[in-house]
């Protein structure tokens, strides 16, 4: 293979098919048409003198040789858009934007964020409500709040802020019923859950103790909502019993909205703060710190009751 380095081009094009898994991805992502993103790969694999893709179905597979270069390449690219985000402002002036889950913002954060800023003018936070997952490293977003499993991602900065717990919740009237009851009672009232975390359900139940086959028959019929937002709005008006993280519902479980019957349980997940690598981590130690601190009262204790 040449000592020489191939054309950036080359290298972005490959970088990105290789992660998207497709031509007409990178197409889009690059703003290229889907010709100019197969020559540069075919000039790239000129190049190197060997095969990067094959073919698989009507999709793409990274060879060897392919997945050898990705490796050394995304990592690359990593560093560079972090050196090029370093060199292009002065992070201590500059804002520092925070991507969030939208339910965690509206019913956890807004309600903090004078706080916040009071607390931490220099940081000159900016705060936006995200879908999906957030990505650092694209330099649009400073950081990113998201509820993540280890293992950490190796290509991020990952500070951990609190554990994750969920529990099973209903309005009042609904609670009462369920209040000191074994927790099959469940069963007896419709399950409401979230298309993205369908989860949820076994891992309260395997806390609980609950039979997998019992559960698994009650939660076909359960209604499933595409947003957490939305689930929450079906148990505040009464339609069953949702299972949500106790950080996203603790204003409505102090006020008396929502109620936990048979208390929370831990998952295997944190909620993190995520940087990209190479970012100063000083304005997200900062944040991280504020974060526990908000975190660190009685009401976010939580344990599954005793039967």
């Amino acid at each position: 293979m040449p000592d020489s380095l191939p054309p950036l081009n080359a290298l972005k094009a490959f970088e990105a098919a290789a992660r998207l898994g497709s031509v007409t991805a990178a197409a889009q992502e690059l703003s290229v048409t889907h010709g100019a993103v197969s020559r540069q790969i075919r000039a790239l694999e000129a190049h190197l003198n060997t095969a990067l893709f094959e073919r698989a179905g009507r999709g793409l597979v990274l060879t060897r040789h392919g997945r050898q270069l990705q490796a050394g390449v995304s990592e690359a690219f990593t560093g560079l858009r972090a050196s090029c985000r370093a060199l292009s402002r002065d992070i201590e002036d500059a804002p520092f934007t925070l991507a969030c889950p939208g339910s965690l913002l509206a019913r956890w954060l807004i309600p903090r964020l004078d706080r916040l800023h009071r607390e931490l003018p220099a940081l000159r936070l900016n705060v936006l409500a995200s879908e999906g997952d957030p990505d650092p490293r694209r330099g649009d977003i400073s950081a990113a709040l998201a509820f993540i499993a280890p293992p950490w991602p190796s290509d991020m900065q990952v500070i951990e802020i609190a554990a994750e717990t969920i529990g099973a919740v209903a309005a009042p009237d609904i609670a009462a019923r369920l209040s000191g009851r074994p927790f099959e009672a469940l069963f007896e009232e419709m399950m409401l859950e979230t298309t993205s975390r369908l989860q949820a359900w076994p891992q309260w139940a395997t806390a609980c103790g609950l039979d997998e086959q019992a559960l698994a028959e009650a939660r076909q019929n359960s209604q499933r909502f595409e947003h957490l937002y939305y689930l929450l709005e079906a148990a505040l008006a009464g339609l069953g019993v949702a299972i949500a993280p106790r950080l996203v519902i603790e204003g409505d479980l102090q006020s008396g909205r929502l109620v936990a019957p048979w208390g929370f349980v831990d998952t295997d997940a944190r909620l993190c703060l995520l940087l990209a690598r190479g970012t100063p981590r000083h304005g997200g130690e900062q944040l991280a710190a504020w974060l526990r601190h908000e975190l660190a009262t009685p009401a976010s204790a939580s344990s599954v009751i005793e039967q």
